[in-house]
């Protein structure tokens, strides 16, 4: 038996469809779940809602939306520009701006420069 907290399919009690964890019916998938299968929700509005009670670092209610799988449209395919500039974004967080070299990692921003340059102080200390 589905946890009747969570089970509103008629939307009457929270406004939109709503299912528990595990219990929405076929037709419907989440944003993750679309883009497994190549697709987008296309401006569609949510369709109905999956709700469960969280035990992670901060408990609560969570919430996944849903869409309509059969009015979702294909995911856009990567011009040459956009995968240039993704290219582009992803360089300026390898290079150190303390010394400019590609460091071929993703520097931290906790240190805000490259792990060479942020043990160098100690080095010569």
């Amino acid at each position: 038996m589905p946890n009747p907290r969570f089970w509103d399919p008629d939307g009457s009690r929270y406004g939109i469809p709503t299912y528990p964890w595990r219990l929405a019916p076929d037709g419907l998938a989440t944003r993750r779940q679309l883009r497994a299968k190549g697709l987008r929700p296309g401006g569609q509005a949510v369709a109905a809602q999956v709700l469960w009670q969280s035990r992670r670092p901060r408990p609560g209610i969570r919430a996944a939306y849903l869409y309509r799988v059969d009015a979702a449209e294909p995911v856009r395919p990567m011009t040459p520009a956009k995968w240039a500039a993704l290219d582009k974004a992803l360089a300026a967080r390898r290079t150190c701006p303390s010394c400019g070299q590609d460091r071929g990692y993703t520097i931290p921003t906790s240190l805000g420069i490259c792990v060479t340059c942020a043990d160098a102080p100690a080095l010569t200390a």
